[in-house]
């Protein structure tokens, strides 16, 4: 975690203030037609306004809201470990990185005014 000073008036002194060192987002699926399974889960890391490091799961089926569970954690460090965690068993279970369609646009073509 990166701290930086604060200077309070009130108080008269510094305080340490934590920052979250880098973004974590993951999103991730499982799909088995046959199965009729259209899963996702979401992992991100951010800080609380108390400068606590917080790791945000959410899952369910695609295309609904799904279940949200926060776990907050006094070092960054911890809530990395769970998200490598999870990442791992969700891995194992057949998550995989949304695939991206191939699909080409149509093109607009431009027609000059007369």
């Amino acid at each position: 975690m990166i701290q930086t000073n604060h200077w309070t008036a009130d108080s008269g002194c510094a305080i340490l203030l934590g920052m979250i060192a880098q973004q974590y987002q993951l999103y991730i699926e499982r799909r088995d037609p046959d199965r009729n399974m259209a899963r996702f889960y979401a992992l991100s890391i951010e800080e609380t306004l108390f400068g606590q490091a917080r790791l945000i799961r959410r899952w369910g089926r695609i295309g609904t809201i799904g279940r949200t569970v926060q776990h907050s954690f006094d070092d960054e460090g911890e809530a990395v470990g769970l998200f490598l965690e999870l990442l791992r068993a969700k891995r194992l279970r057949g998550y995989q990185p949304r695939r991206v369609s191939r699909s080409v646009p149509n093109s607009v073509t431009a027609v000059p005014r007369s």
